[in-house]
């Protein structure tokens, strides 16, 4: 008994590991051009050689009626994710300027302790970077509110005025935290899959006649429906390149330790 939990157990280890690399693959590896090119050669193979049909008025209607409410539905979530990923940049950049604030404000401390403040801030920082979930860094950031409230040394005074800097900053890292769980939901995920599926199969199988040209068109609209679907998974999982951008901030004070924003 013991024997088949085991093997159950590490069958599912082994499941997740496989997903979390195929996630790895399709969001980190593959870029959107890539993305193009793939989906774009396998919808002109399907126009090509799947069998076509003729669909008669109340058909034409329905794709007609799908169509507009896969537009209506995907555009605010897609404009959305877009706002999500501006307001983050926004919000990181706001900490960047914070914590370059706290360490000149650590200028006339000794070497020694401001160096050691410094660590505990490139931690936090690293800590948020690697990982970038919501309540990433939390660890480290109680650390250095315990720190300030912990410290009796000769700068006290020094240390309270950054440990007040510390809580307003907190407010950053509230907003961080809200814009990082506006994700797409899997509600909104299967509304959008549902109205995409319907829509691409409506056009991969009209009939358009031996004119080529159609053809090529009924392909790269399926494609386009599909890179905005690429591209919003991209956007809600913060793999896109432009979402890729807002860390920026926090790398270029962790490489120039505390001398550089950008």
């Amino acid at each position: 008994m013991k024997v088949f939990l085991f093997a159950i157990i590490q069958t599912y280890e082994n499941a997740n590991v496989k997903r979390g690399q195929m996630k790895q693959l399709l969001l980190h590896k593959i870029r959107l051009s890539y993305y193009f090119i793939i989906l774009f050669v396998i919808f002109a193979l399907i126009v090509i050689f799947v069998p076509h049909v003729k669909f008669d008025s109340g058909a034409l209607t329905l794709f007609s009626v799908n169509s507009f409410l896969y537009g209506f539905y995907i555009s605010p979530i897609l404009g959305a994710q877009k706002t999500r990923v501006e307001e983050l940049h926004k919000i990181v950049r706001s900490e960047s300027n914070a914590i370059f604030a706290m360490i000149i404000g650590l200028a006339k401390l000794p070497k020694a302790l401001r160096e050691s403040i410094k660590d505990m801030f490139v931690d936090y920082l690293k800590s948020c970077v690697k990982q970038r979930k919501s309540g990433e860094g939390e660890e480290k950031y109680e650390a250095l509110i315990q720190y300030c409230l912990n410290y009796k040394g000769l700068y006290k005074e020094d240390i309270d005025k950054l440990l007040d800097k510390i809580v307003t900053n907190q407010a950053n890292r509230t907003n961080f935290a809200m814009q990082m769980n506006n994700k797409v939901f899997s509600n909104e995920w299967m509304i959008v899959l549902m109205l995409f599926t319907v829509t691409l199969s409506f056009i991969l199988l009209l009939d358009t006649g031996d004119n080529f040209i159609y053809k090529i068109l009924a392909a790269l609209l399926s494609t386009s429906l599909g890179m905005l679907l690429v591209i919003l998974a991209k956007m809600t999982t913060l793999t896109h390149k432009k979402a890729k951008q807002i860390w920026d901030p926090y790398k270029k004070l962790i490489e120039t330790r505390f001398y550089r924003i950008d």
